[in-house]
C-alpha cells in the first residue's frame, strides 16, 4: 500500500477540490502518515488523520450544509447581525455551526483530541527520526498568533503556552485555523501559567500551505513523499482571483502599501513553491470559478470542483507513474444536508 504525507492548502468552500483530491488518493490506496492542514485544508485532513476512509470521507462531507457555515449571532438578521458582530467580536460570524458539526464527526471516529492522534511507537519510522517525541502525531494544524505574531503548528507549538497538547480538541484547533479575519471570530488561547491571552486566526495569515512541514532536516532521503493539494493561484499575481477587490490597481502609494502587505502574507510559501522539487509534488486543483466564501454554491459549481479534485489527482499519479491511469467518472459527491449528524 502506498503511502504519501500530505499538506492541504486552505481555500473556505473551494476546499471541496480537497475534499475530492483526498478521496481519490484514498481510492487508488494511498494511506497517510501525517497530514499538515490549514483552514479547510485543516478540516478535511482532521478526518483523513481520523482514519476515515473513501467512503466515508465522502458521507461524513455530505451531511456537511454548507449554507449554515456563516452563522450569524442574535438577533439573527442580515446585516445588522454581521454588523454588531464585527464591532463586538472582531468577526462577522461565530463560526459554531462549523465546530460542532466537526466535533461531532471525530468523536465518532474515535479522535476527539490530539492524544487519540499521536503516532505510537509501532508507528513510527525512520521518517520521525528528525521530529521530537512532542511533534509526532498524524494531524498538524496551522494557525495565527496575532498577540505574538507568529505561526503555530498545533499540537507541535501547544507547548509554547503550557498547554498539554494530548487534551487539546482537535475541531477546536480546526476551528481556530479557519478564524479568517473579519469574516469569523478569532479565537483564544489562554495559557495557564501566566494567564495570558493569544488572539488566533487563520493560518493562512502567516502560511498557507507549509509544503515543507514533514521534510527531513538531516539530508537522509525519505522513505515515501509529501503530496501537497493546493487550490489558489501564484500569488500575489493572482490575488484578484482569490479576493477580487484587491486585484483593482490603486493609486501610488497605496498599491505600493498593497503589495508590501500582500507580500508579507504569501511570501513565505511563495518562495517554497518557486523550488522545483516542491513543483513536482504539487497536485494543483483548479478552482477559479468557485470564491473562498461562496458558501451558496450551485450545485453545478459544486460537482465542477469535486471534478476537477479527482481529474487533478489521475493527473498527478499518471504523471509521477509514468503511465496512464484509468480515469473513471467521479462519485456522486452530496454536499447537501441530509438527515442525522455524522455517518454510522
Amino acid at each position: 500500500m502506498p503511502q504519501a504525507d500530505l499538506v492541504l492548502e486552505g481555500g473556505g468552500v473551494k476546499g471541496l477540490g480537497t475534499v475530492a483530491a483526498v478521496i481519490r488518493l484514498l481510492e487508488h490506496g494511498y494511506r497517510f502518515p501525517r497530514i499538515a492542514g490549514t483552514s479547510a485544508g485543516a478540516m478535511v485532513g482532521a478526518l483523513a488523520a481520523a482514519g476515515a476512509d473513501a467512503a466515508r470521507i465522502r458521507n461524513v462531507l455530505g451531511c456537511l450544509d454548507l449554507s449554515r457555515i456563516p452563522d450569524r449571532r442574535r438577533p439573527g438578521l442580515p446585516l445588522i447581525s454581521e454588523g454588531l458582530a464585527l464591532v463586538t467580536r472582531s468577526g462577522a460570524y461565530a463560526g459554531d455551526y462549523l465546530q460542532d458539526w466537526l466535533d461531532r464527526e471525530l468523536r465518532a471516529l474515535g479522535a476527539a483530541t490530539f492524544g487519540d492522534l499521536r503516532r505510537h511507537d509501532e508507528d513510527a519510522d525512520g521518517d520521525d527520526a528528525t521530529l521530537r517525541p512532542d511533534q509526532r502525531y498524524k494531524l498538524v494544524v496551522l494557525v495565527t498568533d496575532i498577540t505574538h505574531g507568529r505561526l503555530l503548528r498545533l499540537p507541535w507549538d501547544y507547548h509554547l503556552l503550557h498547554l498539554d497538547p494530548d487534551s487539546q480538541s482537535v475541531a477546536e484547533a480546526v476551528r481556530m485555523s479557519m478564524s479568517l479575519p473579519l469574516f469569523f471570530e478569532p479565537q483564544r488561547l489562554t495559557d495557564p501559567v501566566t494567564g495570558e491571552v493569544s488572539l488566533i486566526v487563520d493560518g493562512a495569515v502567516l502560511s498557507n500551505f507549509a509544503v515543507e512541514i514533514f521534510d527531513r532536516a538531516d539530508g537522509v532521503r525519505r522513505r515515501w513523499p509529501t503530496f501537497g493539494i493546493r487550490l489558489l493561484p501564484d500569488l500575489p499575481k493572482g490575488i484578484g482571483e482569490v479576493f477580487p477587490g484587491l486585484g483593482l490597481p490603486l493609486p501610488p502609494p497605496f498599491e505600493l502599501l498593497k503589495k508590501v502587505l500582500i507580500t508579507a502574507v504569501v511570501g513565505h510559501d511563495q518562495t517554497q513553491l518557486s523550488r522545483p522539487e516542491v513543483r513536482d509534488r504539487m497536485i494543483t486543483v483548479d478552482t477559479s470559478d468557485v470564491g473562498i466564501t461562496e458558501f451558496d454554491i450551485s450545485p453545478d459549481s459544486r460537482d465542477t470542483l469535486i471534478r476537477n479534485g479527482r481529474d487533478a489527482v489521475d493527473r498527478f499519479l499518471a504523471t509521477r507513474n509514468g503511465q496512464a491511469l484509468r480515469t473513471t467518472l467521479p462519485a456522486k459527491f452530496d454536499a447537501q444536508p441530509r438527515a442525522g449528524t455524522h455517518a454510522d
